[in-house]
């Protein structure tokens, strides 16, 4: 099994999954914790900047650990096969455990919608 947990300043869990490219994950064996690793994905891996349609980096794992992501990434998550977890844990490590523990509990989703992250651009 395996475990993403974003995680964009390298430390503690961040929130905004769709823009995250910074993500611990962890392999997991028999219910530990067995390994960890930093991905890193290009901006235009980020999840907001890619294409549902096509294969993702994250397409392997079979949990997403975030402190916030939205409806339409839960969603995203679930046609991939990927479980989406949103927790008020900061510490990825903790929150594995707490996981493959049966104790860490999903949040709801956040309400926004897609044209709040557009840039504004104005005409001179």
């Amino acid at each position: 099994m395996k475990i993403a947990v974003t995680s964009q300043n390298r430390k503690s869990i961040t929130e905004h999954a769709g823009r995250c490219r910074k993500f611990r994950l962890f392999e997991i064996e028999d219910g530990r914790i067995v390994g960890t690793e930093l991905l890193e994905l290009a901006k235009e891996q980020s999840f907001h900047e890619s294409s549902p349609h096509e294969a993702h980096p994250l397409d392997v794992v079979d949990v997403l650990i975030s402190a916030g992501m939205g409806k339409g990434m839960i969603r995203r998550l679930r046609n991939k096969g990927v479980k989406g977890i949103i927790t008020s844990q900061s510490d990825p490590e903790t929150a594995v455990q707490l996981y493959l523990e049966g104790k860490l509990h999903s949040e709801q989703p956040h309400e926004h919608s897609h044209h709040e992250h557009q840039e504004v651009k104005l005409e001179v």
